[in-house]
């Protein structure tokens, strides 16, 4: 599936040649920067997003934290797909919006460029990027939702009959692994978790070019567009 599946030089990262996370200023670091706030006796940097660090730098892109961690490349991208897919498929289960669905892709591909795929559950952080997405974008979807809707999705996958989740003691320890991979992914993020997609702008050249009514055409950028 093209859907979501980012390509690493577009995905704006909250880790290394992304923006910079909030945290305590280190002592000596000379003039703290724009976004510092002063709270207690301890000076915190903010997070600043400027042009020059939206992107992932080139050493970013060449060496993982999944691949420093051992984990082959072809492997990592795979990885990477299944949890785009996923949250693409869950979306549609849970009837959220399709800019829903691309904003917790990103936020998916951002977080695992800080993180190792080998030290976090891939199916973990996105079910928490389903959810962190939906209230995002303001159409908000319970967790017990998200998790059933990754249940089913599950025993689909692995070809097997459906069943209901049952509500005992695992499903409330998986509840509370989500909530602990959604404050991760928020922190590793710097909270910075606002996502401008290209849709709109894409449909205004359209316009402008006078193509509009060229269906393909219209797919086709669309398409384009989410596999950034």
């Amino acid at each position: 599936m093209a859907a979501g599946t980012s390509s690493a030089a577009a995905v704006v990262a909250g880790g290394p040649g992304g923006p910079q996370a909030a945290g305590p200023a280190p002592s000596g670091s000379g003039a703290p920067g724009p976004g510092a706030v002063l709270i207690g006796d301890r000076l915190y940097s903010g997070v600043l997003i400027t042009l020059e660090n939206c992107l992932l730098s080139d050493d970013a892109l060449l060496f993982t934290p999944s691949m420093g961690s051992g984990l082959d490349p072809d492997t990592e991208t795979q990885l990477r797909f299944t949890g785009c897919e996923l949250i693409q498929a869950a979306g549609i289960l849970l009837r959220l919006p399709q800019v829903a669905m691309a904003t917790g892709q990103v936020l998916f591909q951002r977080f695992f460029y800080t993180k190792s795929f080998v030290k976090h559950s891939m199916e973990h952080v996105s079910m928490a990027c389903v959810h962190l997405a939906s209230k995002i974008e303001e159409a908000p979807r319970r967790i017990r939702d998200v998790i059933n809707v990754f249940h089913r999705l599950r025993h689909l996958r692995e070809r097997k009959k459906p069943v209901p989740l049952l509500l005992d003691q695992d499903y409330v320890n998986l509840k509370n692994q989500i909530i602990k991979a959604e404050r991760r992914v928020l922190k590793e993020l710097g909270f910075c978790v606002h996502v401008k997609h290209p849709h709109k702008i894409i449909v205004m050249y359209l316009q402008v070019l006078e193509c509009e009514r060229n269906q393909h055409l219209v797919q086709t950028s669309w398409v384009a567009s989410e596999g950034k």
